[in-house]
């Protein structure tokens, strides 16, 4: 059988609470510390067994030497149906959140606009089988283990995602620059939302572009003309969240009773 690697705190004590199943704790038999043993705590309350290596058979099982002490053998990442993660989503009747991404293909990116995505509370990520990277233990660590808690979905056709998600009810914005695109701060994020953010390099392809609903942009005060796809995805992605909590505000403010003057 395949197995994943984890490594590092962080990701090792995501994966020991995430949706897969852990295998075996490695810890250092000569660091320990008190962040390597709440580790072994957890993996012993899940019943996972815990082994004790000399730390090159860390580095070994790792792929490199900054894994703190601590390595979690995983079965493979579990990838989930596109048509699954809808179907969930609408019998929770909550409102939509997802994010598509075209083309990223640096781990670090990708672990980074994971984590961002778990954070604004995403319900699923849709990324693609060709022209971007999966899901691997690099990015894992770079999602500080966010990955672990999330709904990430492989498809071979993004354009016939795009379409999946306008039929279901969604609104689909492309991130982008340029004269068709709106200004993400004054456009209203209300309503069942899906964000396809492309590559630092190309950004998104011409067909993607074409089925997208609608472009936002970012708007750009400084010198610099652009933000990379970690930091664009955490403008946009939070900016759901501010409009949605301020509706929340709004909300719960127009139903308080006035103060009554004595």
């Amino acid at each position: 059988m395949k197995v994943d690697y984890l490594y590092g705190i962080h990701p090792v004590r995501e994966g020991l609470r995430g949706r897969r199943q852990p295998l075996e704790l490695y810890v250092d038999e000569k660091q320990g510390g008190q962040r390597v043993e709440e580790l072994v705590e957890i993996a012993r309350e899940r019943g996972i067994p815990v082994r004790q290596r000399q730390r090159q058979d860390l580095d070994r099982l790792a792929g490199q030497s900054h894994h703190q002490g601590a390595v979690l053998s995983m079965e493979p990442f579990p990838y989930t149906e596109l048509e699954d993660v809808v179907e969930s989503w609408q019998a929770s009747g909550d409102t939509g959140f997802f994010l598509l991404l075209d083309g990223i293909t640096d781990p670090h990116n990708m672990g980074a606009i994971l984590r961002n995505a778990d954070a604004a509370g995403c319900q699923g990520v849709v990324i693609t089988k060709d022209r971007s990277c999966g899901i691997t233990n690099v990015v894992d660590r770079a999602s500080a283990g966010a990955v672990e808690h999330l709904a990430v979905c492989q498809v071979t056709n993004l354009a016939r995602a795009m379409q999946q998600l306008q039929k279901a009810g969604f609104w689909v914005y492309g991130l982008a620059a340029g004269e068709d695109a709106q200004p993400l701060f004054t456009t209203n994020l209300s309503g069942n939302l899906a964000f396809v953010i492309g590559s630092e390099g190309e950004g998104l392809r011409q067909r993607t572009r074409e089925i997208c609903d609608g472009l936002l942009e970012i708007p750009m005060i400084g010198g610099v003309s652009s933000l990379n796809a970690a930091s664009a995805s955490a403008v946009e992605l939070f900016e759901v969240v501010r409009q949605k909590s301020a509706d929340k505000v709004c909300i719960s403010t127009s139903i308080i009773s006035p103060r009554t003057i004595k």
